[in-house]
């Protein structure tokens, strides 16, 4: 990256103020979080001019490292981050990390360079906002000194307010401007305004609801703030609880928490979801993932979903009524339609486990709760142990390390074969507590993902759960945790392949499989050789060196290669195939 990140004739050099700086310094007072990057020389003077400001920099081996723990970070922290780039290739490095942030609909301001527009023959040059828009962020830029501000606030709402991922592009020219003479207004940004839902929809939802005899709720990312008031609804409702993937942990302590809601569905929760009269996605897109491509959902079961945009109401599948609302109020509003609806006349029998007025039955029983303790949680599923002299069952490893690891955990979850074992058995204390980019479903984020989350969540022990493939896409990476000294704990499911591939066309007749499958990796080795920690796992009696780790302090990460057996293939990755 040798392109000069100033252009002739401008101030950059003498040390006075550049648009460079307007850009840092509106930022920092929009309130971003914290800023990951690779620098190079148009991204220089962009990058130092936020570190003057007071944001903390997180320097990545690779551009896509940078924006997967930017995103990473916006998820577990709630704030927004920012990755800068250099101009062309920065930018196309970071492009998979974008795309997964846009996706997922992360609030996140991609800050990078652009070629000026006379350097029409610059090896840089490219349509950048094309770029951003072909995976699904949203393209704005700095176009002059005077824009400068309120070009920057534009960006901002947009990620926030709006749940955007922004690439934000500041040609070097525009860069390297001297900032405007006149003093410009403090920049400021308001919230969006809360969605409270239509009062027809409010009475529409209550009637269903006081109605329904087996109703469930599936609480997705954007009832992520809502668990107090879903909880409250749920309970004068007798309705069970479960999440989407991505919300897993929000209802941890309840007593009729099913958990995920999906492919990574226990027995029971699918069971129970499948018999239910009446389905509620709140923030959630009721998906193939989490409706198992609408199996879980029952023949005669209604179908509600309550989201903040109306193009989201019944995207992936029909629903007899869609609510725009956020969680929070519309949840708030449903259970005051509730009271007003069900108030008892004096004198009037209340049922004393729904408090209704009717006497309507909930399937909310003591002998349901003690079930669900029992049988909701993978760890509580028998299965046959495939472990052998070499390699050790994943289900194995993954209940041995949910006993082993300390309750206050962050997970993050690389893509692959393997992902189900560490979603299903790692238990999170929290929805903030479990970070799992798969919108893109790319394989190789997961290290980066678990640097990001890590630094939003301190007080919490980082664990990574990715296959052998992953993990070394993504292993620049590990220098950064190493230097950062983070005790992240990287359970690697080395199965030596892509085991989704190998699982997936087994099966196709006599196909090679050369393609996916590789020789045995001394991963642990590899660890070591970065400056983390490194134990190769093949039995249960391996793990003693791992839990001998795990009692000292740490100031480093710890690479478990955990040499696995095979299942048979991950039955949830054959749904999704099927899917596709």
């Amino acid at each position: 990256m040798t392109e000069p990140a100033t252009v002739p004739g401008s101030t950059a050099a003498s040390g006075s103020a550049t648009v460079a700086d307007v850009v840092a310094r509106t930022l920092a007072r929009l309130g971003v979080a914290r800023v990951f990057g690779v620098v190079g020389s148009g991204n220089f003077h962009l990058t130092n001019a936020l570190v003057a400001e007071g944001v903390p920099f997180t320097a990545a081996r690779h551009e896509n490292g940078a924006a997967t723990m930017a995103d990473a970070y916006g998820r577990t922290s709630g704030r927004v981050a920012v990755v800068t780039t250099h101009q062309g290739c920065g930018l196309t490095n970071a492009t998979t990390g974008i795309g997964e942030a846009a996706k997922s609909r992360t609030p996140l301001i991609v800050l990078t360079a652009d070629t000026q527009a006379a350097a029409v023959n610059s090896n840089f040059r490219m349509d950048q906002d094309a770029l951003a828009r072909s995976v699904g962020a949203v393209a704005e830029r700095v176009h002059s000194p005077a824009s400068a501000v309120a070009d920057v606030v534009r960006a901002f709402r947009r990620a926030r307010n709006d749940r955007r991922t922004v690439v934000l592009s500041v040609p070097l020219d525009v860069q390297a401007a001297p900032a405007p003479v006149h003093p410009q207004a403090e920049p400021t940004a308001q919230p969006a305004p809360r969605v409270r839902p239509q009062q027809d929809d409010a009475d529409r939802l209550a009637g269903m609801l006081a109605a329904a005899r087996r109703p469930v709720f599936v609480a997705g990312r954007g009832a992520r703030a809502a668990r107090a008031e879903l909880t409250a609804l749920a309970e004068r409702t007798g309705a069970l609880l479960a999440t989407s993937a991505v919300a897993k942990g929000l209802f941890t302590g309840e007593e009729f928490d099913l958990g995920i809601s999906g492919g990574f569905s226990s027995p029971l929760t699918a069971r129970l979801i499948g018999e239910a009269d009446l389905v509620v996605g709140w923030g959630c897109a009721l998906n193939m993932w989490t409706m198992r491509h609408g199996r879980l959902i029952g023949p005669e079961a209604s179908v509600v979903q309550v989201d903040l945009e109306e193009s989201a109401l019944g995207a992936h599948r029909p629903v007899d009524l869609g609510v725009v609302g956020d969680c929070v109020l519309t949840a708030r509003d449903v259970l005051a339609a509730l009271e007003e609806r069900t108030a008892p006349v004096e004198g009037s029998p209340v049922d004393p486990v729904s408090g209704t007025g009717d006497g309507a039955a909930t399937w909310r029983t003591p002998e349901l709760a003690a079930r669900i303790a029992r049988e909701a949680r993978w760890r509580d599923v028998a299965f046959e142990d495939l472990s052998t002299a070499e390699r050790i069952d994943p289900r194995v490893l993954s209940r041995e390390l949910d006993a082993m690891l300390p309750a206050e955990r962050i997970v993050a979850v690389d893509s692959g074969n393997f992902m189900g074992y560490p979603s299903q058995y790692l238990s999170v204390p929290d929805e903030r507590g479990f970070c799992f980019t798969q919108a893109f479903q790319s394989v190789g984020l997961g290290l980066a993902t678990a640097i990001g989350a890590a630094l939003a969540q301190p007080h919490r022990l980082p664990v990574l759960g990715t296959g052998d493939g992953g993990f070394l896409m993504g292993i620049a990476e590990l220098e950064t945790a190493v230097r950062l000294g983070l005790p992240l704990v990287c359970v690697v499911y080395d199965d030596a392949a892509y085991g989704a591939e190998v699982h997936h066309f087994a099966g196709d007749g006599d196909v090679p499989l050369d393609t996916v499958v590789f020789p045995d990796v001394d991963i642990a080795a590899i660890g070591r050789g970065f400056g983390a920690d490194g134990v190769v796992v093949r039995s249960v009696e391996d793990l003693a060196a791992v839990r001998d780790l795990l009692s000292e302090p740490r100031d480093r990460p710890l690479v478990i290669d955990a040499k696995i057996a095979s299942d048979g293939g991950a039955w949830w990755l054959a749904e999704a195939f099927r899917g596709h």
